[in-house]
């Protein structure tokens, strides 16, 4: 294969921008002191969020995470809302720029794990999403990812010993 390098940067940033197509629709803009504008979670997405949640429940056979979902991620839905949201805005921007990759490959890997575990009762697509998608970030966290084509190899060619040690476990 050649530049095997350059196709794990492919897959990267696919991956990254599914994350971040993904997030596009739970995101609005809020305005503080009424002018300031920033993103928060959309309303509209804590509001659908515990009845999606209620229906990957519903059915699910796996007896512990069905009691997970009911007793600990229902009650506190709008929480959980939030923390999927921010948590695929971090993973998404973090793979598709190859930045603190590792990292954001770990908590990919903990959200399509809890992804998985919610859907992958509900058909064999779900099945197979989730398993390429846990196989993806496995790959950029043993493979450090990021410093094919991404910042982490611009954060590591800079010079200074102190902080070299942390990016190079993070990137």
């Amino acid at each position: 294969m050649l530049a095997p390098e350059a196709w794990l940067a492919v897959l990267r940033v696919v991956v990254g921008a599914w994350f971040l197509k993904a997030v596009w629709t739970k995101l609005a803009l809020g305005l503080a002191w009424g002018i300031l504008p920033y993103p928060m979670v959309s309303p509209r997405f804590v509001g659908f969020h515990p009845k999606r949640v209620a229906e990957f429940a519903a059915g699910n056979p796996i007896g512990w995470y069905k009691d997970f979902l009911e007793q600990t991620v229902l009650p506190n839905a709008a929480l959980f809302a939030n923390l999927q949201v921010w948590g695929e805005v971090a993973v998404g921007v973090g793979i598709t720029l190859g930045l603190a990759t590792r990292l954001s490959a770990l908590v990919g890997l903990y959200l399509a794990l809890n992804f998985g575990l919610a859907s992958q009762w509900m058909s064999f697509g779900q099945q197979g999403f989730h398993l390429l998608l846990v196989t993806s970030m496995v790959i950029f966290m043993g493979a450090g990812a990021g410093r094919a084509w991404g910042l982490d190899a611009l954060l590591l060619r800079r010079p200074g010993r102190g902080v070299v040690g942390w990016l190079r476990v993070l990137a």
